[in-house]
């Protein structure tokens, strides 16, 4: 009847035609423009069919709709708020012609099924799910709302309060929870599924077709004073800086009980308002690189062979972490030190990560058993003879690991990788003494190893393309996700963050409150302010890997008045290992943290003011935001990363960069590179960090953003 290159229409028995999805140009069915186009095309022969009887809608991939092609988004959204409005309008006709076929229509959900084919799947009169099946409207995760009928058709289908639960959050929904909720209507199994769904389509051929999910509702007295207060309630807890939930919150208060032509309307408005907000740019461009790095990773993984087998030298804290992700990701690991009571701390570091999941049921106490087994402890480097990646992860001295690579070196197979988990040194440096330099590579993990997703891959200037590869392939199956940098001091993540702390040590000497700063950035939208995050990483860290950049770049990074992390180091305030830095830290009766200004932090602060000088908020921003975002453009320039999407990922995932403003360069891009370049100007003075590059400084004169 139709055949399209991912949808075909056929006839089945007594007028049914199943509608089936099945993209030819990718592993799932999405709505790209070419997908709606044929949509429209085939629904409109539908509506031409003169002995139609039913339609019954289907996939042949594994999923069923994964919703719109995120990658198309960022070509919608910079058309102006109407043209929004009508792109958004064209698919809502394609939807409405086919929900008021005269025929009923049923849906088969056979896997993920989300955004915009739940919203296909919400128009159908009936909804047979496959138990395995999760649906979802997640679009506040990208700074948006569902905008082809979702708030309007769930929020009548399921209620009101339901289907706000569901799209502030954006969660998945398992088969059996979505049908207590009353958005499908049965239950299946995978291989009774198609049967289960034709038979349903079948038994409402002839009757009276209902359309439920179009129904305002009715709200009492009651009813609607409880909607008000939901309301009141859920707008006192959501950010403002995504505005995205704060909004569809508003509307549906608002449609609800609208006529559904109304409703459908103020759900477009709303779309292509949010639409052109900068936290929807952002956290679409976070997909977007989001699926950039992983198909980077996924075709460097692709060239070599999977990683069968591991080890660790050092059992410390890192150690340890390495182990137990390794570990739990079904690789057999070997962890060797030279002292019995390391090897006791990496085994009890483990232990301790796993006995919390299991506390929280998120594991059992046989997979448990099952990882610790996965673990390996030895004193001896014999053991290390069949490891495919050797991480080292000893103390952060270059000496000490030049020692102990050379040594594990020639101990271990002459294929296999080795790699430092160094967070500072020069991998260039550590090579220095190696026979097989074009075995090593650095895997920089970061702390602690189990929570956070971001592993830097370094690269020598003699390390090997197959290296790298293996490298990321060893990252990937930790489920990590590893970003390739090339070799220079602080590599990627640090290099770009002790700018940062660079502009909060002339602030501390211009003598702005630490806890101002704090209170600033935190608002800003960083998980925690400078002082905070300085006493949670430790002094001693900070102020080794401060040395290493001053090192490496002492025309800007030096500091010419001192810096006021080493002061509190010289003090023994090491922040959160010995309880005091910036702050001190006790803990209260529940035995939570508590943490108070330190006054002997504040006293050494005190002596170090060089000058007061009046600042505003946005001063603040500016002063610590800007030296970030130089040295950012200078590792592209440069090209220690490959692109910025790539450096910008890292930035989320190593930092905590606030999403909603999307890593350094969307930040940048965001205020617009002429504009940045003005307002740098303003903090010349301040040094070197504070100067745009040659590139950057072309850019600007010409207005043109870093993301093309």
């Amino acid at each position: 009847m139709f055949t399209g290159n991912a949808i075909t229409l056929t006839e089945l028995d007594a007028g049914l035609v199943e509608l089936c999805f099945d993209s030819k140009s990718g592993p799932v069915n999405k709505f790209d423009q070419a997908t709606l186009a044929e949509l429209a095309q085939a629904v409109s022969l539908l509506a031409q069919h003169s002995a139609l009887t039913g339609v019954l809608i289907t996939s042949s991939k594994s999923t069923f709709i994964v919703g719109a092609d995120i990658t198309e988004f960022s070509g919608v959204f910079v058309k102006s708020f109407d043209e929004i409005c009508d792109w958004t309008h064209q698919t809502h006709r394609t939807f409405q012609q086919l929900e008021q076929l005269p025929v009923p229509v049923v849906a088969a959900i056979n896997g993920a099924t989300m955004g915009g084919g739940l919203e296909l799947a919400l128009l159908a009169d009936r909804r047979v799910i496959a138990d395995t099946a999760k649906i979802a409207l997640p679009e506040v995760t990208l700074g948006i709302c569902p905008g082809w009928g979702g708030t309007v058709r769930l929020s009548r289908l399921i209620g009101w309060q339901a289907a706000l639960e569901w799209m502030l959050t954006g969660k998945h929904q398992a088969a059996i929870d979505a049908e207590k909720a009353g958005a499908v209507d049965l239950v299946v199994t995978p291989t009774a599924l198609r049967e289960a769904a034709l038979s349903t389509l079948q038994s409402l051929v002839g009757e009276e077709k209902v359309l439920r999910h179009t129904e305002a509702l009715v709200l009492n007295d009651d009813e609607q004073q409880a909607l008000d207060v939901f309301c009141e309630q859920q707008l006192a807890k959501l950010d403002p800086r995504y505005p995205a939930a704060i909004e569809i919150l508003k509307a549906i208060a608002k449609h609800v009980t609208l006529p559904f032509a109304e409703a459908i309307n103020e759900e477009v408005k709303l779309f292509a308002g949010l639409a052109k907000t900068d936290s929807a740019e952002a956290l679409v461009g976070n997909f977007v690189n989001q699926q950039t790095v992983a198909r980077i990773g996924k075709r460097m993984a692709g060239q070599v062979n999977p990683i069968e087998k591991a080890a660790v030298l050092g059992a410390g804290i890192m150690g340890g972490g390495i182990a137990y992700q390794t570990a739990k990701s079904g690789i057999p690991i070997v962890m060797k030190d030279i002292q019995q009571p390391a090897l006791d701390l990496g085994i009890a570091t483990a232990t301790k990560i796993l006995d919390k999941l299991v506390a929280k049921g998120r594991s059992s106490e046989d997979e448990k058993a099952k990882v610790l087994a996965n673990i390996t402890p030895t004193l001896e480097l014999g053991a290390l003879s069949d490891a495919e990646v050797v991480v080292e992860a000893v103390v952060e001295n270059p000496k000490i690991k030049s020692v102990v690579l050379a040594e594990t070196e020639a101990n271990i197979p002459n294929t296999s990788v080795l790699a430092s988990n160094t967070s500072t040194i020069s991998i260039d440096f550590l090579a220095e003494n190696l026979a097989r330099p074009h075995l090593f590579c650095g895997i920089h993990f970061f702390n602690p190893v189990q929570a956070m997703p971001l592993v830097e891959i370094i690269r020598g200037s003699k390390t090997s393309d197959d290296t790298i590869a293996r490298a990321v392939a060893y990252a990937l199956s930790l489920r990590k996700t590893p970003i390739v940098v090339n070799d220079c001091p602080g590599f990627l993540v640090n290099r770009v963050l002790f700018p940062y702390f660079h502009g909060f040590n002339l602030l501390l000497q211009d003598g702005v409150s630490m806890e101002r700063i704090d209170k600033v950035m935190e608002n800003f939208g960083w998980p925690m302010g400078p002082a905070y995050l300085a006493d949670v990483i430790g002094m001693d860290t900070m102020v080794h890997a401060d040395d290493v950049l001053q090192a490496g770049f002492p025309e800007r990074m030096t500091h010419a008045n001192g810096y006021v992390l080493k002061t509190l180091l010289d003090a023994n305030l090491l922040g959160q290992k010995n309880g005091e830095g910036f702050y001190q830290y006790t803990t209260d009766e529940n035995g939570r943290r508590v943490k108070l200004p330190s006054a002997i932090a504040q006293a050494l602060i005190d002596q170090a003011v060089q000058r007061h000088v009046e600042v505003s908020d946005e001063d603040i921003i500016y002063r610590m935001m800007i030296p970030m975002c130089t040295e950012s453009v200078r590792c592209l320039d440069e090209n220690i990363v490959n692109s910025a999407a790539e450096l910008d990922m890292a930035l989320l995932m190593g930092l905590g960069f606030p999403k909603f403003r999307g890593g350094a360069i969307r930040y940048l891009d965001a205020i617009g590179t002429a504009k940045f370049a003005e307002i740098a100007a303003q903090y010349a003075d301040l040094g070197g960090l504070y100067q745009l590059t040659e590139e950057l400084a072309a850019r600007a004169a010409k207005g043109s953003k870093i993301y093309a």
